[in-house]
């Protein structure tokens, strides 16, 4: 079924806000997934939005997931802090840690957080724009179950392991890159499979190990890294920042911990804030915009993130998968 129904974000707001507090979350934590859910639906980016909560109920449904977490951060230097996220979601322990990495980044020009036991299932530009949005740089990566095949083999190793970097602008929306490793997110296959669409060349290979643009197939083979060497190259180094650095679990150690019960593993994540009015000169800001826009003037070239935030200024009505709908209705 792939009719769509419109609903105002306000009521994806309350509607995911009852539920996750139906399903086990208290009233903080509900609240702030919802925000993280209803981000990515204002913007377009359904596979990251209403399409993620069965799986988050699901982890609150099996116990995996503390739904009354209270993350913890400590600063082991003015530069370097951790967060204990008390085996929540990952959007309770960005609302608590968050502010106090921008904060170090303002004063000491770089700052890292390092966040560990946590559950996240969501897109990755919330934190990365959020820290554009307090004038600094924001750079973030994950690590997440195997699902991506090393370059030159046929086998799952990495998980998606997606990468967003974020740089701010004055009077003007950040530049805005979030994406997986792999060729594709695994949620736009798993949409592209409900919906019946075919895959374009290179995303991944069927459950035989020969390409494939079957969804279907795809998602009982395996995805493959994006630009071959390449990609495999920069999804080893997110396993290294979101494991290796934080000293939470690789891939492959997640899927041996994680129960299987169709949510997000727990695991770890590394975000980097750095200050470009301390790193750089006092005419960055103004050399930088110079730049986009010599971008911009190239025809056909648009700034990653323009698409969303142009979504984002569009009405408050959004369009939902309408058996979607209904399925998370019925969790209430």
């Amino acid at each position: 079924m792939n009719d769509v129904i419109k609903i105002k974000l306000d009521e994806i707001k309350m509607l995911v806000t009852e539920v996750l507090q139906k399903q086990g979350c208290d009233i903080h934590n509900a609240k702030a997934l919802a925000e993280t859910i209803t981000k990515a639906e204002e913007d377009g980016a359904s596979s990251h939005g209403l399409f993620r909560l069965p799986g988050y109920v699901a982890s609150l449904k099996s116990g995996k997931v503390n739904g009354h977490a209270s993350p913890k951060v400590k600063n082991i230097t003015p530069v370097i802090l951790q967060c204990d996220a008390d085996n929540g979601f990952a959007s309770t322990a960005h609302e608590k840690a968050l502010p106090m990495l921008a904060e170090a980044a303002k004063t000491n020009g770089i700052s890292v957080l390092s966040i560990k036991g946590c559950y996240h299932f969501a897109a990755l530009w919330p934190e990365t724009e959020y820290l554009a949005q307090q004038n600094l740089v924001g750079v973030a990566c994950t690590a997440f179950k195997p699902s991506v095949a090393p370059a030159g083999a046929k086998e799952a190793f990495f998980g998606t392991n997606p990468i967003s970097m974020a740089w701010p602008r004055k009077n003007n929306f950040p530049v805005v890159f979030d994406m997986a490793t792999a060729t594709m997110a695994k949620g736009e296959v798993m949409i592209a499979a409900r919906d019946g669409h075919m895959l374009p060349d290179g995303v991944g290979l069927g459950e035989n190990g020969e390409p494939s643009n079957d969804p279907k197939e795809v998602l009982k083979g395996v995805l493959l890294p994006f630009g071959g060497y390449k990609g495999s190259a920069i999804s080893m180094m997110v396993e290294l920042f979101a494991a290796g650095l934080t000293g939470d679990v690789f891939s492959y150690e997640a899927q041996e911990n994680d129960n299987n019960d169709g949510g997000p593993p727990s695991g770890g994540e590394f975000i980097m804030a750095l200050n470009p009015e301390i790193i750089g000169d006092s005419s960055w800001e103004k050399h930088c915009e110079d730049f986009f826009q010599k971008l911009l003037s190239i025809d056909g070239v648009r700034l990653p993130g323009s698409r969303r935030h142009k979504k984002r200024s569009n009405d408050e009505y959004r369009s939902v998968n309408a058996e979607l709908l209904s399925k998370v209705k019925s969790f209430l």
